[in-house]
């Protein structure tokens, strides 16, 4: 169950966050043998540490919990759930408020996954708050936590056929409506790329769309559904291939994106395509040199295999782009490049709206979900260019692997077209405070929070 805010009741203990520049004075005002004993136990305030008051018979009353100064405090996304591990387990009530961010990370610091493992971890909850907007945010905790668990669940269990179970379970929970496109029936219907991707797997390639909502604004995500990337005929190196499990980030980040959406009933229309694929290598693999037509037309010329997620995408985005959306949002685990312009903690997105990438930026700012803008530099345009198709998978050289990838999937909506697209790496590589090492939600609370500016909701 996603973690969720406790109930107020006598026995929560209060919970005093104390920076290091208040703590001698909260000190000074705190009992005799509160302010002995918290001396005793070397409490400055400083960022994560935590300390257990106890009562008259020894039992613990309450806790103070250190949330360090400014610069401490900016080197970590969630400041209080730095404390938790300091805290013993029980229920516990903010004797002061706290930014709504704080409250969230406390949420996600209870995050488990535990599948595969039995017993339960000692949890610390949370009342809310007066004043926050509790539903809210809980709401975006349970959005993390499908995006964490669908990442984190291996790929033997998390094939394409699981991923449109986990995506027709969400639908069943919200209402929403959902048909899914399989195997050669792709071909049939046109998504040539989808199925030349997915065809040498054991489990057929598909696409998943979801539809929900009767009013407002049209929403279209697009999430990449590569259940694990072998690299096909251009085999990766196994050191690359051990987190393939994750490639389907996209795709389980616009699925928890989806779900905070429709449990916040946002008044708009929402589409959600996902091409679920997995990159396998047998007889019919499709090959470095083949040439793929895609729905809208272009050609592609397959330079290698493991330049697959532009090409399942971009199938889905000509399809997305055929009912003329409001707006339009790919993710995907796309590139490498992008991971070592940013590193792992930034979600880096490309938009040709001014508009959209200010309110993106400030969403994400304001919802402990920082995101990067990249340029559609269109003078590297002519580097997907091969000559012989219309289009490159995977233009030669290694410059700007992650511009080019986003200007390859451009091609595949209209001319104008609000659009932007996120090259996410949906991983934490260690663990941080409200961020165990696992899946990752990259950039659906930045995006959540910009919808009612650039959708005028």
């Amino acid at each position: 169950m996603p973690p969720r805010f406790a109930e107020a009741t006598a026995d929560a203990m209060p919970l005093h966050v104390i920076d290091s520049a208040g703590c001698a004075d909260w000190l000074a005002c705190r009992p005799e043998a509160e302010r002995a004993w918290a001396e005793a136990c070397g409490f400055t305030g400083a960022l994560g540490s935590a300390l257990m008051l106890p009562g008259p018979d020894g039992r613990p009353v309450g806790a103070v919990a250190g949330h360090g100064d400014a610069a401490a405090r900016a080197r970590t996304r969630f400041p209080l759930a730095a404390a938790l591990p300091g805290l013993a387990p029980g229920t516990y009530a903010l004797t002061a408020p706290l930014p709504e961010t704080e409250c969230l990370g406390w949420l996600l610091a209870n995050y488990r996954f535990d599948r595969y493992r039995a017993g339960d971890a000692p949890a610390r909850h949370l009342v809310a708050p007066e004043g926050v907007d509790a539903p809210r945010i809980e709401a975006l905790a349970a959005a993390e936590c499908l995006t964490r668990d669908l990442v984190n669940i291996p790929a033997a269990d998390m094939g394409p056929e699981a991923l449109e179970t986990a995506a027709r379970v969400l639908a069943q929970e919200f209402g929403a409506g959902i048909t899914v496109t399989t195997g050669d029936a792709l071909l049939e219907q046109d998504f040539p790329m989808i199925h030349a991707v997915g065809r040498a797997a054991a489990q057929a390639p598909r696409l998943i769309d979801m539809r929900w909502g009767d009013r407002g604004p049209t929403l279209t995500l697009v999430g990449k559904g590569v259940c694990f990337d072998t690299g096909g005929l251009n085999l990766k190196p196994g050191a690359s291939m051990g987190l393939m499990k994750k490639d389907m980030g996209g795709a389980a980040n616009t699925l928890g994106l989806a779900r905070a959406i429709m449990a916040l009933d946002l008044p708009l229309r929402l589409r959600l395509l996902i091409p679920a694929v997995e990159n396998s290598v047998a007889g019919n693999s499709f090959r470095p040199g083949d040439i793929l037509t895609s729905r809208k037309g272009l050609t592609v010329e397959i330079n290698n295999t493991d330049a697959e997620g532009r090409l399942v995408l971009a199938d889905a985005l000509c399809l997305g782009d055929e009912e003329d959306p409001d707006l339009m949002i790919s993710m995907a685990t796309l590139t490498g490049a992008a991971r070592v312009a940013v590193g792992p903690d930034l979600a880096p997105f490309y938009t040709d709206d001014d508009a959209l990438a200010q309110a993106l930026a400030q969403g994400g700012a304001a919802q402990a979900d920082p995101v990067w803008r990249m340029p559609f530099h269109a003078p590297y345009e002519a580097m997907i260019e091969p000559g012989i198709a219309d289009l490159d998978n995977a233009p030669s050289g290694g410059f700007a692997g992650s511009i080019t990838a986003a200007l390859f999937l451009r091609r595949f909506t209209s001319p104008g077209r609000r659009y932007a697209h996120f090259d996410i790496y949906a991983w934490q590589p260690k663990p941080e405070p409200g961020r165990p090492k696992g899946g990752l939600g990259q950039g659906p609370r930045a995006i959540l929070a910009a919808l009612p500016q650039v959708l005028d909701l």
